[in-house]
């Protein structure tokens, strides 16, 4: 039996026991800079990320967890060949992600980060580097795409992200503490590129998270001016 829970707000549930939960305040002020355009697709992909996320926070019970996980990746692998059923997250998949050139089978393989998790004790790095790469790497690689720029290499800033954004979440002490020490391993320094510098306020965060003794409260006045600083300067 897995002791691991999300602390998260439920918003609306979904079906297979998954909980669609509201983006965090740091991800609500990155995607308030993204063109208006784009705004509404990059919006669907990060809710999916969260939904798959949320199954994780609906019970202590792994084996159910990776039921619920098998649902997902299975329903989001059938869009590449069938109309999306009537669920909500799997709509906006259908309707706005897919155009943009990326596949069901792509989003199915970000359930792999999450499923990784499932396994009772403490993650390795071995295990949290997987997770790091199949949902933080994968998330903004899809993320840069819908933001049309998909040359700049942004998967180690993804990885660092959902290292440090695990550890927020986590209940457990020791997750947490593997997570932060994996993720100061800095990702490669640079300038971001104007078209994706909603990512690049998330890496910041991320950053600045991972050399802090403590969390720093997502939507503080310090946060939300160190994010619109990087979205002046891409650093």
């Amino acid at each position: 039996m897995s002791s691991r829970r999300r602390k998260r707000s439920v918003t609306a549930d979904t079906p297979c026991g998954a909980v669609t939960l509201a983006l965090d305040p740091d991800r609500r002020l990155a995607l308030a800079y993204v063109p208006a355009a784009r705004r509404g697709t990059l919006d669907s992909l990060w809710r999916l990320d969260v939904t798959l996320g949320s199954v994780l926070a609906t019970g202590r019970d792994s084996m159910i967890s990776r039921i619920r996980l098998a649902w997902w990746r299975e329903a989001l692998e059938r869009l590449d060949r069938e109309r999306p059923p009537a669920e909500p997250m799997l709509g906006a998949a259908a309707h706005r992600i897919l155009p943009n050139g990326i596949t069901g089978a792509e989003l199915a393989a970000m359930v792999d980060g999450w499923e990784v998790l499932l396994d009772d004790g403490a993650p390795g790095a071995e295990v949290l580097a997987h997770y790091a790469s199949t949902r933080g790497g994968l998330l903004f690689r899809y993320s840069a795409r819908l933001l049309g720029d998909s040359g700049h290499p942004v998967e180690k800033a993804g990885e660092c992200w959902a290292l440090v954004d695990l550890a927020r979440h986590s209940a457990r002490n020791e997750e947490a503490a593997a997570a932060m020490a994996l993720a100061r391993e800095p990702p490669v320094k640079g300038r971001w590129p104007k078209a994706l510098r909603p990512l690049g306020m998330l890496a910041a965060m991320a950053e600045r998270d991972a050399r802090r003794a403590g969390f720093e409260r997502q939507g503080s006045p310090g946060r939300m001016l160190r994010m619109a600083r990087h979205r002046l300067t891409g650093r």
